[in-house]
């Protein structure tokens, strides 16, 4: 007999929540699953697998319309050409680099801003990067629009 889950089981068995289950259902990552007389979800083995793969591919970040296309291609059988699947991968891994290089300027703005030991907030080097929307302060003004300086703001 092969394994059967129900929602609640397949949930624990991929540490998924059982509502982002039922997403992937109705967004057609997953398909629909047998029902019990009862009308309770059964899922087999092979979900419970796919489920498991669309887990790991969201950990990696991928896109919801990038792990859609992986599926088609996992499902293509053996022998069908990689490219796809590979190109599919160094577009995460470009956009996971980027998003590496825009933390690491906000890490050296961050040290940057924290290394100014002040006394008042006239003088708060934090206060002051914040409050410049012309961003001339930071290292890297490309995280900002341009607009006008200023080291005091008043929020009232």
């Amino acid at each position: 007999m092969t394994a059967q889950f129900s929602i609640g089981d397949l949930a624990r068995e991929t540490a998924t929540n059982v509502r982002t289950i039922r997403y992937y259902e109705t967004v057609g990552l997953l398909p629909p699953p047998r029902r019990t007389p009862g009308n309770q979800r059964v899922y087999g083995e092979a979900q419970r697998k796919r489920l498991a793969f669309i887990r790991h591919a969201r950990d990696m970040g991928f896109s919801m319309e990038a792990i859609r296309e992986l599926l088609r291609l996992a499902s293509a059988g053996p022998d069908t050409p990689c490219a796809d699947a590979d190109a599919i991968a160094r577009r995460q891994l470009d956009a996971v680099r980027g998003r590496i290089a825009r933390l690491q300027s906000l890490q050296a703005e961050l040290e940057r801003m924290t290394e100014a030991h002040c006394h008042t907030i006239g003088e708060c080097r934090v206060i002051e990067v914040l409050a410049d929307s012309s961003h001339a302060h930071c290292l890297d003004p490309s995280h900002g629009r341009d607009g006008e300086a200023g080291a005091h703001i008043d929020f009232a």
